[in-house]
């Protein structure tokens, strides 16, 4: 028996390596502190802006009101039977992935990205509390536990808890009226689904921004792996300029006395990276294209006297060009190209669409559903009867007016039940399910007639304003 026969069979699972992000200045890094405290404060507080819709309707600006079935944005209110509208803006936010995406990369993970958002500011607190890349990395090879390790591992869990809880929050702040919620909860009155969904997200929050971190990125995300069907040679995304920077200060080419390159192995642009990687290495699945290697290297760049840009944004072809010498295409060329016009047209198209549709949508609108049991009813004169549920909906902010009339055989005539009157009073911004009548005399030609079409028209007649749908009348076989 040979000795490798006695070996352990080696391990196909590597236990994973905590990154910890050094803290980096720059362009690109400001860029994303402002796009963190920009979006952060929508999410957070959007649910308290006010927006005043009239005495009969909820005063907060956004709100999904599930109890009554709508979504109030601002000035526009969508019911259940307009979802297009949010289907349209889900249609919006893809194609603006993908345009994003063929323009400059993962350029929305890196940026704007709920898991980039919110793991950037789980890193700032830890660092806050813990210090910069080297202790923390102490910390974490510190593998006896002492009073200071606890107390730093504490603070910063207990305030990665409170940014959880106050996601959470922000949440289901959205499904209610904000104030009125806040107050239930600190009194213990809100309802069990919105402390259930406060905890969800709170733990959801603590463990991918705080544990999980770029494992989101790397394996639960689908992106990185859809990505390259958006991207071409002109894409631009972060790299490094081999040829200008190899080779490097500690390789072997160097110690045989050929030039040196521009790169000195620093590693600044590994120890800033949130996802671990070596940019030097090429594209990777796990980039992200945050470009804060740009800003690690274009300091070192400065501080060591050589030109900045050897970690840039840059297309393939811009790589090529480089190599022989060749004038580089500009950026307007790089982002203006076939593939993303026709991203920009589909997305300016359904956007168009949906901005035409909200402004031809009628503030009246009505279904009409035949009562099927029985088709018809013969009355003690003969006439024919057929009964219809109507259900009118009224989108105004005051009770409005409804006259019901009937169009296209002059012999039908209408009946509301409840009331001797053709018209009928509907609640401000709400439908009511009104059941009408239509009756043809005995001996008319609806009467005799199996099937007759005809419409019921309803006007508001507070301004005029008209809606009909096309029906059947149900009369006898002769």
């Amino acid at each position: 028996m040979s000795s490798t026969d006695n070996d352990p069979a080696p391990s196909l699972y590597a236990p994973r390596e905590p990154v910890f992000p050094r803290r980096v200045s720059g362009w690109f890094r400001n860029l994303k502190w402002i796009l963190m405290i920009f979006t952060l404060g929508i999410y957070y507080l959007t649910p308290w802006v006010r927006w005043d819709r009239g005495p009969n309707l909820p005063d907060q600006a956004v709100l999904i009101d599930l109890a009554n079935r709508r979504f109030f944005f601002f000035w526009i209110e969508i019911w259940p039977h307009e979802f297009y509208f949010i289907a349209g803006l889900l249609i919006m936010a893809g194609l603006g992935l993908f345009l994003f995406t063929s323009a400059l990369g993962r350029v929305w993970c890196g940026y704007a990205c709920p898991q980039t958002v919110w793991t950037d500011l789980f890193i700032l607190v830890e660092r806050w509390i813990e210090g910069d890349r080297n202790a923390r990395l102490r910390l974490h090879k510190q593998k006896k536990w002492d009073l200071r390790k606890a107390r730093l591992r504490l603070t910063k869990w207990i305030a990665w808890a409170l940014i959880g809880l106050a996601t959470g929050g922000a949440w289901v702040f959205y499904f209610a009226d904000a104030p009125t919620l806040f107050i239930d909860l600190l009194t213990g009155q809100a309802h069990p689904v919105a402390y259930t969904t406060m905890f969800v997200l709170t733990a959801t929050t603590f463990f991918f921004g705080g544990i999980a971190r770029e494992q989101i990125c790397i394996y639960a995300c689908p992106w990185p792996r859809i990505q390259a069907a958006m991207m071409d040679e002109d894409t631009l995304v972060v790299g490094y300029r081999e040829w200008r920077g190899e080779p490097r200060k500690h390789s072997e080419a160097v110690k045989e006395g050929e030039p040196q390159g521009d790169c000195i192995d620093c590693m600044a642009c590994v120890n800033v990276c949130p996802v671990g990687i070596d940019i030097r290495d090429g594209q990777q699945l796990e980039c992200i294209t945050c470009a804060l290697c740009i800003d690690a290297c274009d300091d070192i760049m400065t501080k060591i006297g050589k030109p900045r840009g050897l970690i840039d944004y840059m297309a393939s072809t811009d790589e090529a060009n480089e190599r022989s010498g060749k004038p580089i295409k500009p950026v307007w060329q790089h982002i203006l190209r076939p593939r993303t016009i026709m991203y920009t047209a589909l997305w300016a198209l359904v956007g168009f669409g949906l901005l035409f549709a909200l402004f031809i949508r009628a503030d009246i609108e009505m279904s009409v559903a035949p009562v099927r049991n029985p088709i018809f009813v013969t009355l003690s004169d003969g006439s024919i009867r057929n009964t219809y549920d109507v259900r009118l909906l009224n989108k105004h902010g005051e009770d409005r007016p409804f006259h019901i009339t009937v169009s296209g055989n002059t012999a039908l005539r209408v009946q509301l039940e409840g009331t001797s009157d053709e018209s009928v009073n509907v609640p401000a911004d709400s439908t009511y399910l009104q059941k009408v009548y239509v009756v043809a005399p005995a001996g008319s030609a609806p009467a005799n007639a199996e099937r007759t079409t005809f419409r019921i028209w309803i006007e508001d007649t507070s301004n005029g304003e008209r809606a009909y749908k096309d029906t059947i009348f149900n009369g006898k076989d002769n």
